[in-house]
Order: structure tokens, then C-alpha cells, then sequence
């Protein structure tokens, strides 16, 4: 019977996962720009390829941040934090999540895998549990990270992006 392939991550002591056909790719925390008045959710951009790619907290949207503000003006300055690139949030661009730590990647046996309600927890996007010898990891709905209202307020935080990344390009 074939099974699920997992990325499996931490964000604040959390243990997540996300499927792995669900993920483009996965980065270490590059500098990030930051313009003024971004929600506190969005950590900043980055450039990747000439695309201005926003970076979504994990920790900020599910509640589990307890970082001062002073702390969060320094993310860069944490080398050992990861994203995780995925697609669909934003009009077809790629969005990064910032994680703690990226830690594996597994096949689960559909046997292990217990649904949840839509409202369970994590903002209503954790779509199963997964039993890992004994430990449950929630695994995330990439699709039901955003409600549909943050999905259209960072599609414009990232035109507004692009279009400041765009003043710099240089015609050859």
C-alpha cells in the first residue's frame, strides 16, 4: 500500500509536518528584507531568482511566539532557522514559512495517520495527526494556513514587493 512522504519540522517545540508533494523546497534563512508597517506574521522577503518571495512566521500564526519585539528585529541573526518554499498561497508565487528546524523527511503508512476536525487546532490547519513510535506530529494543510482574507492582504503585501524589487532591476 502505497504511502505519504512527510517533511517533518518544529516551530516553538511543535512538531509539524507537511506533505512532501506540497513543498518546492527547502532553504536556510537567507537575509530578509523588511518593509515598515508589514504584519507582524510576515517576517520580511527575499529575492529568490528575481521574485520577491514573502516569509510567513509559523510561530506568529498559530500562537506560539513569545519572542519580545526586540528579539524579532534580529531573525536573521538565528542561523539555524529554516524555510520550507510552497505554492498556491499567493496567485501562483511561491511563499516561504519560517521554522526552527526542518528535521526529516519520511513515508508514513496510511495506518498511522489519525484525521481531525477542520477547527481541530493550529488555526484549523492541521488536517491529521501522524503517530511517529509513540509521538504525535500534526500534519498541516498547506491550503488552510491563510484564511482566505491573509491569503488576499500578503498577495498584495507581495505585488507591493514586487514592484520595489522591480524599481532596482537594471535593463542589460
Amino acid at each position: 500500500m502505497p504511502g505519504l512522504q512527510i517533511i517533518l519540522f518544529n516551530v516553538c517545540g511543535v512538531e509539524c509536518a507537511l506533505r512532501r508533494d506540497a513543498v518546492r523546497g527547502l532553504l536556510p534563512l537567507p537575509h530578509l528584507w523588511r518593509p515598515p508597517s508589514l504584519p507582524r506574521p510576515v517576517a520580511g522577503f527575499f529575492n529568490l531568482g528575481g521574485a520577491a518571495v514573502p516569509v510567513l512566521r509559523l510561530d506568529v500564526l498559530f500562537n506560539l511566539s513569545q519572542e519580545t519585539d526586540e528579539h524579532e528585529a534580529s531573525l536573521e541573526g538565528r542561523l539555524y532557522r529554516h524555510l520550507i518554499l510552497i505554492e498556491g498561497l499567493t496567485a501562483d508565487r511561491p511563499t516561504a514559512l519560517l521554522v526552527d528546524r526542518v528535521q526529516d523527511v519520511q513515508d508514513i503508512v496510511p495506518s498511522r495517520q489519525s484525521p481531525v476536525q477542520e477547527d481541530g487546532s493550529l488555526n484549523g490547519c492541521v488536517e491529521a495527526e501522524i503517530d511517529l513510535d509513540g509521538k504525535l506530529v500534526h500534519l498541516l494543510s498547506s491550503s488552510r494556513i491563510l484564511m482566505a482574507e491573509e491569503q488576499q492582504a500578503l498577495a498584495e503585501l507581495n505585488r507591493e514587493a514586487e514592484n520595489r524589487l522591480g524599481a532596482w532591476s537594471v535593463e542589460a
